[in-house]
Formats: structure tokens, sequence, C-alpha cells
């Protein structure tokens, strides 16, 4: 028995039942031909809180005003401006505040935590990745693996899905562990593969990385702000992540980072060292010896980047009012009625790509078109949709429960179908 219903009526009707809802009008989106688009691209660029700018004005001002005094007399003192940023990204996370570092960009804090826990041996020297990850990941580890003299054909595995899938099975990861044993260094995968859209079980991948006494790594730049994460519990190692998809922070935000108080706790893990990265009480005696925080922040380089923080804070503030765990079901049952509604429509020659079961997945539907995917795209875009391309075939959807409405949703089905019908959109 379905659930749910290909109509307007229905759609609305779960509008007026989401408490969500009103969270909506607290962002701007783009127009097309005078009215809102309808916008499932949070996955690549998530849209503008309408407070970002207010936040941003306060900023000016307190520079204007204050000049090098708004280090500690700004209304949000820019010596710990990044402070205030841990405790929300604590709980979307799972760990401790003290486990969080808001710094630098996603790739940038990926080389910093590969040149902390990637410590290569002549035996113990791999690191373990999905097939087709994000080519700033692969690009890393290359050059990461390149710089400790090792070759990347041997040093890198990749994880394939098996002949005629597109997704990894659970068990396939855990037996490439397991064959490669006391060689693997680090594994690290991206906790949602940004093509399939897949959701792997971190939980399951950090304990076997353990069991042969590898170093578990992940990027979340497709689950930050999209699925709760238990990174403390999980113990999860270390995870990095870029603020501008999910998080609405805009483009080339700051990233974050997790690192797990096992390590961030001992001063004595290996790190690069920079100021910011002291450890407080003595960082203004501005003498030799990097003594660093006992805390993730013990890897930080430099001041607080104060103007590329402000639009974090404000979307943050929304997030702490939500609830990620309440976004979490809005976001599972939008995706679940976007799987059904694209399951009535005929005539067009595509794949769901992505896990079926919503709990092996976040908010993005990859559809996989085996042909003429780049016109259905172009279709999309005239009509006022704006989703994503990625070669070869993949037409990426992903409706966000902070900002999109399952009558979005439903707009959405009503114009592929027409596409599908030949009755295009113009």
């Amino acid at each position: 028995m379905n659930l749910f219903e290909a109509s307007l009526s229905f759609a609305r009707e779960l509008d007026g039942q989401d408490e969500l809802r009103n969270f909506r009008d607290e962002f701007y989106f783009p127009e097309r031909d005078g009215k809102d688009a309808i916008y499932f691209c949070g996955n690549s660029l998530g849209l503008q809180p309408k407070g970002v700018e207010a936040a941003i004005a306060q900023e000016l001002a307190d520079w204007r005003q204050h000049a090098v005094e708004g280090y500690w007399n700004a209304k949000n003192p820019w010596l710990f401006y990044q402070t205030a940023l841990r405790e929300p990204l604590a709980k979307i996370m799972g760990s401790r505040e003290t486990e969080i570092s808001v710094m630098n960009t996603l790739t940038v804090n990926l080389h910093f935590m590969m040149l902390s826990f990637y410590k290569p041996t002549k035996s113990r020297f791999k690191v373990l990745m999905e097939e087709g990850a994000f080519p700033s990941d692969q690009y890393a580890v290359e050059t990461q693996v390149k710089m400790h003299g090792f070759d990347p054909e041997e040093a890198i595995v990749e994880i394939k899905p098996r002949p005629g899938e597109h997704l990894l099975r659970s068990e396939d990861i855990l037996q490439i562990i397991n064959e490669h044993n006391d060689t693997i260094a680090v594994i690290l995968l991206g906790g949602i593969n940004y093509y399939t859209g897949q959701l792997y079980n971190l939980a399951e991948i950090t304990k076997a990385a353990h069991q042969v006494g590898a170093i578990a790594g992940f990027d979340l730049a497709h689950v930050a702000g999209n699925v709760p994460m238990q990174l403390h519990e999980w113990q999860v190692d270390f995870a990095v992540w870029c603020s501008y998809k999910y998080l609405n922070s805009g483009p080339g935000a700051v990233g974050g980072a997790f690192v797990h108080e096992k390590h961030a706790a001992n001063r004595g893990y290996p790190r690069l060292g920079g100021w910011w990265g002291n450890e407080e009480s003595t960082r203004f005696k501005m003498e030799k010896g990097f003594i660093p925080k006992a805390t993730a922040e013990g890897w930080q380089m430099s001041t607080a980047q104060v103007m590329n923080m402000v639009s974090l804070k404000a979307s943050l503030e929304l997030f702490d009012t939500a609830g990620i765990h309440n976004l979490r079901a809005k976001s599972i049952q939008l995706t679940n009625y976007l799987e059904f509604l694209l399951a009535q429509v005929k005539g067009l020659n595509f794949e769901i790509i992505t896990p079926k079961d919503c709990n092996e997945r976040g908010a993005q539907l990859s559809l996989r078109f085996n042909e003429k995917g780049k016109e259905i795209h172009q279709q999309l875009t005239n009509a006022g949709i704006i989703v994503d391309w990625r070669e070869p075939g993949v037409i990426r959807v992903a409706p966000t429960p902070m900002y999109n409405s399952y009558e979005d949703v439903f707009h959405f089905y009503e114009i592929i179908e027409n596409i599908a019908s030949k009755r295009l959109i113009k």
C-alpha cells in the first residue's frame, strides 16, 4: 500500500504537516522568469540565508568602529570567533566541541590531516579509497603518497563496485580491508559518494579499519548538514568537510575538521604548527617552541577568517533551531516522495543509481540517463529547475529539507513527466 499520492493536493497536505516549513522563508531563491526557481542543488551550493547580510554588516560595523580592538570589543569578538561555531557543529557531527576545528578549506584540511595521520612504513603504506572519489581527494592522496616516495599505483587501493553495479557493497569494503590487512595505513572514503549519493556505514568501516591497525578518515563534504553523524562514538580518527553545500555558507566558505580526542588531547601527535594552534595561555608570550592546544584547534594555523565564517555562523543558528535530526527525518520523507513520483514517469530511459534504502543515502537521488541526459538537463533548466549534471550521464537531484518543500518535489515530477510525454516546457 502506497503512503504517497502523485497529486499537488497531496504534496500541499504534506507541506501543511511539515513543522519545518517556515525555514523556507529564511532563504533567498534564484529567480526564473520572475518567480522562484525550484532549487535542488544544495549538494553543490546551498542557498543564502537571509540573515547573512545583517551578520556581515555587523562585522563591517565593528571593524569600522573598533579596528584592531574588534578582536575583543566586537559584538562577536574576533579573538574567539571560531569557538562560537563549535557547539552547533558538534551537534551536527556527533562530536565533542573540543574535537571540532573550523578552519581553512576542505582540501587544505585534508592535506593537514594526511600529514598527521598518514605515517607510512615500508610494509604499511597503502591508502584505501573508493573508485571514482571526488577528484580533489584523489589528487590530495596521490600527491601525499608521492611525497613519501611511494608509487600511487601501488599505494592507493581503490574499492570498486561489482561488474554491472554502481554501488559499493558493505561486504566488499570489509573484504578488501581484510585482504590488505596490515599493509593499510589509512582508509579515506567520502562519507557520501558525490556521484551516486551512496552513504557508507562509517561506524562499520571505522571498526574494520581499527581491527587491522589502520587509521579511519572521511571526507564529509556531502554529509555535513545532511546526515547526522556520531563521529566521537564511532571512534573515527579524523574527518574533514566544506560548509558551502548543505551548511549554506556561500562559495568558498570556511571548512571544518574533526580530530578524535584520543589524538587531539595528545600534544605530541605530529602536526604542522601555527600561531593560532598554539596553547592560548602562552600564545601571546611570542616565544619559541610550539605547544599545541590539546584540542582539534591545535591544528589551526592562523586567526579566525571572520569574514569567511560569518555566513556559516548565520546558517548554524538556523540548524540549531531546526535540529539536525528533525531535518534528517524530513529529508528522508522528501527523498522517498521524490523516488515514488519518479517511479510514475514513463518514456524516459533512466535509472536511480542511489541506494533504495533511505538509511544508505542522504538528500540526493542520482538519475542515470542512458540517452539524451544533457538535453533533459537543459530542458529542466529551461523550466526553472536547478539541478546539476555529472558526466557521463547523471542528473543529481537534491531536495534539501531546510528550504525545499513537497510541492517543489511534485512540480519537479510534473516537469519531468511533461518532458517524458514530449510536452516540453518552454
